[in-house]
C-alpha cells in the first residue's frame, strides 16, 4: 500500500487548526472545502474584477452628475415648459439626419428633455439631443447607449464584459455562476468548523484573541463573507437573470410559467382614424407623424406621471408610453396611443404584471443600485468592499498555508479521496442534483466538470508517483 507524500513542515503560528473529529471527514465535507479551496483560487480573480467594477458602476450617477452636467440639468428652473412638440422639433433642427427612437419628457423641475435619435453608424447607439424645457433651446448632445450617457455605459460594459464585448460577457456569468456557491459552500465549512463549540459569538464576530496567522485570517476571511452573504446571493442570482447562457434558460422558465411581462396591444384596427393626417404637427419620424402634445396630454390624462418614455411605432401602429419610474415604490403603467389623435387604445398597468416578471424587474433595479436610491448605492459599495477584502483574505490564507522549507511553493489543497458517500443513493442524489444546476447554470456546470476531470487526472499522476520511485529504488 503506498504512503501519501508529507509536505515539509510549517511553523507552529501557521499550522492550521485541526477540523472537530467526525464534522469534515465523511461525506461530502472533504469535497466540498476541496472544492471551496479550488474555486476560490481560480474563480476569485473574476469576482475581484466584478467587485471593483460594480463598486464604480454603483456611482455612474454622481459621475453623469458631475461629468454631464450641463446636458442634464437646466440654467434656471421655469414655472411653464413650452409645449413638448416645439421641444422635439428642436431636438430635430439639432440631429437632422437621425431617426426618433424615443423622447423621454423631463423627470424633474430642474431636468431637460432628452430625445434620442438612430444614426446607421452608430450602431446599436444613439444621438441624443437634450432640451431645455422651459426655453425648448438645446443644451447638448451626447452619444448615448439606450440612454445611458457614454460614462455610464462604460462603466456599465466594463462590469459586464469588461469592454471586451459580447466574448467578454462569459467572465461575469462565470463569477456569479459560482459567487452562490462559494458563498453557500463557506457558510457551511464555518458552521461545521464551530462543531460542538458553536455559538453566534464564534459564527458572527472575527477571533481577534487568535495569534496572527491562519487562524486569524480564516476567522476574517469567514465572519466577513457571513456578513455579506445574503446580499452576495442576491447579486449572484439577479445578476445571472440576465446573462447569456443562464438568462436564457431563465427566460425559457419565465415563458413556461406565463410570467412574461404583459405586452401592449399596438393595433389601431379599432382607434378613431384622424380627420386629417396632414393637420397635425410634430413633423414626420421614423414611426410616421405624431402629434406629441396630444400624447403628451393623454399620458396626464390617465395618471401616468413621473419619469416617460415615448417610442415610436412602426408605421400604422400605435406608440408607447411608458412609465419609467424605478426607485421604491415603482410605477411603471404604459399606454398605446394613436400618434396624431393621441387617443389611448390599450392600457397595462403594473398591477397586471406577472409576480415573477415584477421580481425580476425590482432584482434588477436593486442590482443596479436603483431602486432604493442613495441607500441602494452605499449598500452595494459595503458589499464590494466586503468582497474584495473576503477575496483578499483568502489569498492570504493560501499563502499562509504554504510550506515555510520551500517559500516558492503555493499552500496545499484540502486532502481528496475522502468525500465518497456511504450509500449509492445519496450519491445518486448530489451526481442528480449536480447535473440539474449545471444544466440550468451552463458555465457553472461546465467548469464543474472541467474541475473534477482535472482534479481526478492530478489524483491518478501523484499516485503513480510512489509506485515509480519504489520501483526505481
Amino acid at each position: 500500500m503506498s504512503t501519501a507524500v508529507q509536505a515539509p513542515p510549517t511553523s507552529p503560528a501557521e499550522t492550521p487548526t485541526a477540523e472537530p473529529r467526525g464534522t469534515l471527514q465523511t461525506g461530502l465535507g472533504p469535497l466540498l472545502r476541496r472544492l471551496h479551496f479550488y474555486a476560490g483560487i481560480l474563480v476569485a480573480p473574476f469576482l475581484l474584477a466584478l467587485a471593483v467594477t460594480g463598486l464604480a458602476y454603483a456611482f455612474s450617477p454622481q459621475v453623469d452628475q458631475i461629468a454631464y452636467h450641463d446636458q442634464l440639468y437646466v440654467d434656471t428652473v421655469g414655472t411653464t415648459a413650452v409645449p413638448l412638440s416645439q421641444q422635439v422639433a428642436a431636438a430635430r433642427a439639432a440631429v437632422p439626419d437621425g431617426t426618433l427612437v424615443a423622447v423621454h419628457p423631463a423627470a424633474a423641475p430642474d431636468a431637460t428633455t432628452k430625445v434620442e435619435f438612430a444614426l446607421p453608424e452608430l450602431g446599436d447607439k444613439q444621438r441624443t439631443a437634450y432640451i431645455d424645457p422651459y426655453t425648448g433651446r438645446l443644451r447638448g448632445i451626447l452619444t448615448t447607449w439606450f440612454g445611458a450617457t457614454s460614462a455610464t455605459t462604460w462603466l456599465d460594459q466594463m462590469h459586464s464584459n469588461l469592454n471586451l464585448g459580447e466574448p467578454g460577457r462569459v467572465y461575469s456569468e462565470l463569477a456569479a455562476s459560482w459567487l452562490w456557491v462559494l458563498v453557500l459552500g463557506g457558510l457551511i465549512l464555518w458552521w461545521r468548523h464551530h462543531h460542538a463549540r458553536r455559538t453566534a459569538r464564534r459564527l458572527l464576530l472575527p477571533d481577534t484573541a487568535a495569534r496572527a496567522g491562519v487562524r486569524r485570517t480564516r476567522s476574517w476571511h469567514a465572519t466577513t463573507g457571513l456578513w455579506a452573504a445574503a446580499v452576495l446571493l442576491f447579486l449572484s442570482a439577479t445578476g445571472l437573470t440576465w446573462s447569456q447562457y443562464a438568462g436564457a434558460n431563465f427566460g425559457w422558465l419565465r415563458g413556461t410559467l406565463n410570467s412574461d411581462s404583459v405586452a401592449l396591444n399596438l393595433s389601431l384596427d379599432n382607434a378613431t382614424a384622424p380627420p386629417d393626417e396632414h393637420s397635425h404637427h410634430g413633423g414626420t419620424t421614423g414611426g410616421g407623424a405624431a402629434d406629441f402634445d396630444a400624447i403628451a396630454a393623454s399620458a396626464a390624462a390617465v395618471n401616468l406621471t413621473g419619469p416617460l418614455t415615448i417610442t415610436p411605432g412602426e408605421q400604422g401602429r400605435a406608440w408607447t408610453v411608458e412609465q419609467v419610474d424605478n426607485v421604491w415604490p415603482v410605477h411603471r403603467d404604459k399606454i398605446a396611443v394613436h400618434p396624431l389623435t393621441g387617443q389611448v387604445v390599450d392600457t397595462v398597468a403594473w398591477d397586471r404584471q406577472p409576480l415573477l416578471s415584477k421580481l425580476t424587474t425590482f432584482g434588477i433595479q436593486a442590482h443596479m443600485g436603483v431602486l432604493f436610491g442613495l441607500a441602494n448605492q452605499l449598500a452595494l459599495a459595503a458589499v464590494a468592499l466586503a468582497l474584495i477584502a473576503v477575496i483578499g483574505r483568502g489569498y492570504r490564507m493560501w499563502w499562509r498555508r504554504r510550506p515555510t522549507r520551500a517559500r516558492w511553493k503555493l499552500g496545499s489543497p484540502p486532502q481528496r479521496g475522502t468525500w465518497r458517500l456511504p450509500r449509492p443513493a445519496a450519491t445518486a442524489a448530489v451526481v442528480a442534483a449536480a447535473a440539474a444546476v449545471g444544466f440550468a447554470i451552463p458555465l457553472l456546470g461546465l467548469s464543474l466538470l472541467a474541475f473534477l476531470l482535472v482534479d481526478l487526472a492530478a489524483g491518478a499522476v501523484a499516485r503513480l508517483r510512489p509506485t515509480r520511485s519504489g520501483a526505481g529504488g
